[in-house]
C-alpha cells in the first residue's frame, strides 16, 4: 500500500513538472514580491531596529523563506482542491469511494508530490535570487536544513489537512468556494506569511501562535533562521505534528460522515 501512495506522489510530482511556463511565471512572481517585501521590511526595520526580536538581516531572510514556502505550503488554498471539489459537485467522488484506497491518503500523497516539486522549482529559485541580492542569514549546518525540510513537510501536511476539511464542506454546501476563500484569507494573515507573528500585539499574537496556520509558515521560517534549537526545536516540530494529527483525524471523521451522505448537485 505504501508503494501505491509513493507512486501517487511521484506521479503528482511529474504532472506538475510538465507545467513549465506556469512554474517559471510563478517563480518570477515570487521573486518580484520578494524584492518588494524586502524593501518594505528594510524600511520598517530601519525605523524600528530589532522589531519582534528579528534583526534586519533576519527579517529579509524571513521574507525569502516565506516566498519559497508560498506555493509549497499553499496557505491560500489550491493544489488538489479544484479537482476534488469538481468531483464532489459532479458526483464522481462516489466512484473514488469505491476504490480500494483511502480517499484522504490518496489526496495527501498527491499533495506531497506537488509540494516537493513546488519547493524545488518555485522555492529554491527565489531563495537563490534573494541570497544573491541580499545578505541573508541562512544556516551552514546540515542538521538545520534537515530540520527545515522536516518542518516544511509537516507544514504541507497541516495545510493539506485544513484544505481537505474545507473541500469536504462541498458534500453539504455543494460549492465550497466561499469557505475556501475565507479560510485562505485567514491563513495568509495568521500563518506569518505577511508579517512574523511576533509582531502581532497582545492576545491576537498569542492566539495566532497556537493556531494551526502558524505551523505552516512561521514555524518553518523560525527553524531555518535557527530561532528554534534544541528543546525549542523539538517542541516546534511536536506542535506541527500535533496539529497534523488532530486535523487529519478531523478530516477522517468528516469524510466518514460525508460518505453517508453523498450529494450530487442537481439530483
Amino acid at each position: 500500500m505504501l508503494t501505491l501512495y509513493g507512486s501517487v506522489a511521484r506521479g503528482s510530482f511529474r504532472r506538475h513538472a510538465t507545467y513549465r511556463a506556469a512554474t517559471f511565471a510563478g517563480a518570477f512572481t515570487n521573486t518580484a514580491f520578494g524584492f518588494i517585501l524586502s524593501s518594505t521590511y528594510l524600511a520598517l526595520w530601519h525605523a524600528r531596529p530589532g522589531l519582534g526580536g528579528y534583526s534586519a538581516e533576519a527579517a529579509v531572510t524571513y521574507i525569502w523563506i516565506g516566498q519559497a514556502l508560498l506555493a509549497t505550503v499553499a496557505v491560500w488554498g489550491g493544489g488538489f482542491q479544484d479537482e476534488l471539489q469538481a468531483r464532489i459537485r459532479s458526483g464522481d467522488v462516489a466512484v473514488d469511494l469505491y476504490r480500494p484506497v483511502d480517499l484522504q491518503a490518496w489526496w495527501l500523497a498527491g499533495d506531497l508530490g506537488r509540494a516537493a516539486f513546488q519547493l524545488l522549482a518555485r522555492g529554491a529559485a527565489p531563495l537563490l535570487v534573494g541570497a544573491l541580492a541580499y545578505r541573508l542569514r541562512l544556516p551552514h549546518a546540515a542538521e538545520t536544513w534537515a530540520a527545515f525540510l522536516l518542518s516544511a513537510a509537516l507544514a504541507v501536511t497541516v495545510s493539506f489537512a485544513v484544505r481537505y476539511l474545507v473541500s469536504l464542506t462541498g458534500f453539504w454546501l455543494l460549492d465550497a468556494d466561499g469557505v475556501r476563500a475565507l479560510v485562505g484569507i485567514t491563513g495568509m494573515f495568521l500563518s506569518g506569511m505577511l508579517l512574523p507573528l511576533a509582531l502581532f500585539p497582545g492576545a491576537l499574537g498569542a492566539a495566532a501562535r497556537v493556531l494551526p496556520w502558524s505551523a505552516m509558515v512561521q514555524v518553518p521560517c523560525d527553524v531555518l533562521l535557527e530561532r528554534r534549537t534544541g528543546g525549542a526545536l523539538a517542541r516546534a516540530l511536536g506542535f506541527q505534528l500535533l496539529w497534523a494529527v488532530l486535523l487529519l483525524g478531523a478530516g477522517r471523521a468528516v469524510q466518514g460522515a460525508a460518505t453517508r451522505r453523498v450529494v450530487v448537485q442537481g439530483g
